[in-house]
């Protein structure tokens, strides 16, 4: 640090302890645009005591002097656990404003890149302070429910996915309306992945799997959501992954799915998806073919005993006749799909039919079943 800089910091330091409002102000951004050059010169400002009234002015009603407060904070904590750590300490969650004007979108996003960083520590309670998710959720999801700025939804998301990822934050998720709020996300294209990603996350906890069944938006939105983005393969994986979740061990759940036509959209994916996507969407196809097969057995009289594990009959004639069903539902659905399939796939316009003919004849005996 050239002495320029040195004299500059000391001065800004001891402004920002003992100086005017108008003063902390000035200096807040000084602080800021010195903290920019390197990560030990923001570590070392820290030892300097700068964090505790920075976050102070976080409180305050001047927008202005707030927001040079939280420009200053997000480059503090840039790089440095230790830094964010102090901002909680020194009670950054506290200073959250009850209510952000709508109109300023910019503020928003810098209050919301403030929680994006500080979340971070949640991820490793015993090393640092526990994060009162109970105050930072509220309000991210009050911003996520009024903003139509993509940007602002972004890092939302992201808070809401870090926060997510702790599975004891599951309940507080679910309480706050999360599920409903995210799911709504899910049709938006440019969001789509994370509002996904955080479904993702919550699916694996009882409170948030309980919470996805109930709500009259799944599965079919999910199906939809599945259906709708064959360009955007990560979303395609993790709305398979999260529909795999909720129908395994649960027939209600792959009776919905059943309902809502997820066969054919799972043949789409199976098809033309991701290594991935394909992987998962055949082994849900494979559930609902041993679906049938039960259920086929059931009346068609007595049947030998099976496995209690979904999938593993033990009467070979049995395992036949449901994969002679399975052919035929995969014929059918694909005789119905396959153009929509085609186009998709950006094949000439000669090709379509040929194509048809083809998977008609030969796909049920290509699917690993």
């Amino acid at each position: 640090m050239g002495r320029d800089d040195c004299e500059d910091l000391r001065r800004s330091v001891k402004k920002l302890h003992f100086g005017s409002w108008e003063e902390k102000e000035v200096a807040a951004a000084e602080i800021k645009r010195l903290a920019k050059q390197d990560l030990r010169r923001r570590k070392f400002m820290a030892e300097l005591g700068v964090i505790p009234p920075l976050v102070d002015m976080v409180g305050s009603e001047v927008v202005a002097r707030r927001r040079s407060a939280v420009q200053a904070l997000i480059v503090l904590a840039h790089g440095s656990y230790t830094n964010k750590a102090l901002m909680v300490e020194a009670g950054i969650l506290s200073k959250l404003p009850e209510k952000i004007d709508v109109t300023e979108e910019l503020i928003k996003q810098e209050f919301l890149q403030l929680l994006l960083s500080v979340s971070s520590l949640a991820r490793d309670s015993s090393q640092f302070p526990v994060i009162n998710s109970s105050r930072i959720i509220p309000f991210v999801v009050s911003i996520l429910e009024t903003t139509s700025s993509n940007e602002t939804r972004g890092l939302c998301l992201e808070t809401l996915y870090i926060l997510s990822s702790v599975l004891g934050n599951s309940g507080i998720l679910v309480r706050n309306g999360v599920v409903g709020v995210v799911l709504r996300l899910c049709s938006l294209r440019e969001v789509s992945e994370k509002a996904l990603a955080v479904v993702g996350n919550l699916v694996v906890t009882q409170t948030g799997k309980k919470a996805l069944e109930e709500n009259p938006w799944v599965p079919e939105g999910l199906i939809e959501t599945m259906a709708r983005w064959e360009e955007k393969p990560k979303c395609q994986e993790l709305a398979v992954y999260i529909l795999m979740i909720l129908a395994h061990q649960s027939s209600a759940q792959r009776e919905k799915m059943a309902k809502a036509d997820i066969v054919p959209v799972l043949l789409e994916v199976a098809l033309l998806g991701s290594p991935l996507g394909q992987k998962r969407a055949l082994k849900l196809l494979q559930w609902f073919k041993d679906e049938r097969q039960r259920s086929m057995e059931h009346h068609s009289g007595p049947q030998m005993r099976r496995n209690s594990t979904m999938g593993s009959p033990v009467h070979p004639k049995a395992d036949e006749e449901g994969k002679r069903l399975l052919k035929k539902i995969v014929k059918q659905s694909l005789y119905k799909n396959m153009e929509t399939i085609t186009r998709r796939a950006n094949c000439s316009s000669g090709e379509p039919s040929r194509l048809k003919t083809l998977a008609i004849n030969s796909s049920s005996k290509s699917l690993p079943y």
